[in-house]
């Protein structure tokens, strides 16, 4: 049971989200959290507002800061996750603090060392906004800032404001539930690789199982309209440098785990997470040089050629061959055609995964079949809890 007095604004407009207005097709047209300004300028009215922001928050292609400081909102800060505010940086590139320049406000990085807001960070603010469009995976770490957000509110009695955008994976719940020993910013909490569920839903999830401590919460969302968790939904932005399309966003959660091995998913080229290979891949024709470019300043095997495979160039073709979940395929193949087993992978898969079951599992030659049925009875007890937090028809 939800504790009453929380997530009053996502109770009250619930319905909306399944009879919200018809556009000029006749078909209910889909609104994020924050394309609904009339419903939530009133309570940021009069506040100091901090918000947890980057290039995905937006409305109508500008982007939120911007609108908001057109409405006369008083911003103070802006906060940004991994890749920064204009979501530019490497995947895991320290980026450092510094001043918008269109905007002239400050701008904190929340990643590195310093990845929860600080007390004297909060001091001069009323009320906090989340707005990021999540691709509805454990290991994309907007769901670890999430939670050091909210915990930062709790810390500092500072009232957080959900605008809630739709998970592009939404229907989908698959994969090793994350191990509590396995705990890291990549994976902070007992749920599944592909867990189906917004931002605003996984916050309620994070409350209601106890994951954060914020008995006194002052969580507010703003839920999306006209949206399920059947919705086919296409960003309308890339999320991160290497997330460049949707081929991209449905193949990484398979592909990911590649970052655990000696493998390239193809950083560095125009079909990064759409491809893997590495120089001595055996069996392989296809294959990619990886560049130093924009997102991907030092990638993997620079300048040499990988063998590997080629899985899609577009989101047909790609969400046709995830079979609508996690897939080990790749990643056993390449395994098994690797030369140097002993070698094929590093430590990172186990944060990854979430336990150190996957590697040993492959290594014993067991399949795919095989793995995700040592995967059932956790999955199974999660949608249990998922279902609980559920904002959107399923």
């Amino acid at each position: 049971m939800l504790k009453k007095g929380l997530w009053v604004l996502a109770t009250i407009l619930l319905p909306a989200c399944i009879y919200g207005q018809l556009g000029s097709s006749g078909a209910a047209t889909l609104q994020t959290g924050a394309d609904q300004l009339d419903t939530y300028l009133p309570i940021l009215a009069g506040k100091r507002v901090a918000l947890l922001v980057n290039q995905t928050s937006e409305i109508n292609g500008v982007l939120l800061p911007d609108t908001l400081l057109s409405r006369q909102v008083n911003i103070k800060k802006i906060f940004s996750p991994e890749h920064g505010f204009r979501g530019t940086a490497d995947a895991g590139a320290r980026v450092k603090d510094g001043k918008d320049e269109k905007t002239g406000l400050p701008v904190i990085s929340l990643y590195g060392d310093h990845k929860k807001p600080r007390v004297e960070e909060l001091k001069d603010i009323d009320i906090v906004i989340y707005d990021l469009q999540d691709v509805g995976v454990r290991f994309y770490t907007y769901i670890s800032s999430l939670q050091y957000l909210m915990e930062a509110c709790a810390e500092s009695n500072k009232t957080l404001l959900i605008l809630d955008r739709p998970n592009p994976l939404g229907a989908i719940v698959d994969g090793p539930v994350l191990e509590v020993a396995h705990r890291s910013f990549v994976g902070m909490q007992p749920i599944p690789v592909i867990y189906g569920m917004s931002p605003g839903e996984y916050a309620q999830m994070l409350l209601g199982e106890g994951w954060v401590n914020w008995p006194s919460a002052d969580l507010q969302v703003i839920p999306c309209l006209n949206y399920t968790h059947q919705t086919s939904y296409a960003l309308p932005v890339a999320p991160s440098p290497n997330l460049k399309n949707m081929a991209a966003i449905y193949l990484y959660p398979s592909l990911c785990f590649f970052e655990g091995t000696v493998m390239s998913v193809g950083r560095g080229t125009d079909k990064p997470f759409q491809q893997y290979g590495h120089p001595k891949l055996q069996g392989y024709t296809y294959s990619f040089v990886p560049k130093s470019v924009s997102g991907a300043s030092k990638p993997m095997y620079e300048g040499e050629k990988c063998f590997g495979e080629l899985i899609a160039t577009d989101e047909n073709t790609a969400l046709a061959a995830t079979e609508g979940g996690l897939q080990l395929k790749w990643l056993i193949a390449a395994y098994q055609a690797f030369p140097d087993k002993a070698k094929f992978f590093n430590s990172f898969l186990v944060k990854l995964s979430g336990t150190d079951q996957l590697k040993q599992q492959i290594q014993a030659g067991k399949t795919e079949a095989e793995i995700k049925q040592s995967w059932a009875g956790p999955l199974a007890a999660f949608k249990e809890i998922r279902a609980k937090y559920l904002l959107y028809p399923e």
